[in-house]
């Protein structure tokens, strides 16, 4: 208990920069925690409706009735699904113009998905770009008031005679603060960007693979 009130009294009695330097990490952390969490249920949701929509898709069933069924619920439309939709949706207004080849129905099916595919990563890269912004720069912020809290020890100790520990103790510790906030904030941000910036790799090469495969497929089915 005397442990937390001292560094409770640390902050308090802290210069004015020095608590701005902390009031910023912690909101930088409360965010980045917030964002984390939020990324995680939308990477979890995205590997799950892809694995039920390949489910569905290989199953053998009529594209044509998949479809309709993901057409009557625009929540379904995200991810894998969005892809196909696009993908479909193209393929039958092209296929209903006379003068559409299979390499021109093909070609426009595979361009509406390239534009679907890159909302859907877009939207999964959502909040990245912060994180990777946290988590390089808090420990500069971080060390800009552990300078400035060291500063102010010397500063203390140029207008008194003899030097006690006592006396550079405040601003030592609120700088040791300021720098152990600023790791606080940046490694949860670096860690979380780099998980999540694999997962969207990830996710774009399972995409890919699939917008291949449904081409393929396509394809087949025009010359049949």
């Amino acid at each position: 208990m005397t442990s937390d009130l001292s560094l409770f009294y640390v902050v308090l009695h802290a210069s004015l920069v020095v608590q701005l330097v902390l009031l910023v990490l912690l909101l930088a952390s409360i965010i980045s925690w917030t964002m984390i969490f939020d990324r995680a249920r939308i990477f979890a949701a995205a590997r799950n409706s892809a694995s039920a929509f390949e489910e569905q898709f290989w199953s053998g069933g009529d594209l044509g009735v998949l479809y309709q069924n993901l057409s009557q619920d625009k929540r379904q439309q995200r991810g894998l699904p969005a892809i196909f939709c696009a993908g479909f949706k193209e393929y039958v207004r092209m296929r209903k113009i006379e003068d559409n080849d299979v390499a021109t129905i093909l070609h426009g099916s595979e361009r509406a998905m390239r534009v679907a595919l890159s909302r859907e990563l877009d939207r999964l890269e959502s909040n990245l770009t912060f994180l990777a912004t946290v988590g390089s720069t808090s420990p500069y912020v971080g060390l800009f008031g552990t300078v400035w809290g060291i500063m102010q020890s010397f500063h203390a100790l140029g207008n008194v005679e003899q030097a006690t520990l006592a006396l550079v103790a405040p601003g030592i510790s609120e700088a040791l603060i300021a720098t152990a906030i600023g790791l606080f904030a940046a490694i949860p941000a670096v860690i979380a960007y780099n998980r999540y910036a694999n997962q969207v790799e990830r996710l774009a090469n399972r995409y890919e693979e699939f917008m291949d495969e449904f081409v393929a497929l396509l394809q087949r089915q025009g010359r049949g």
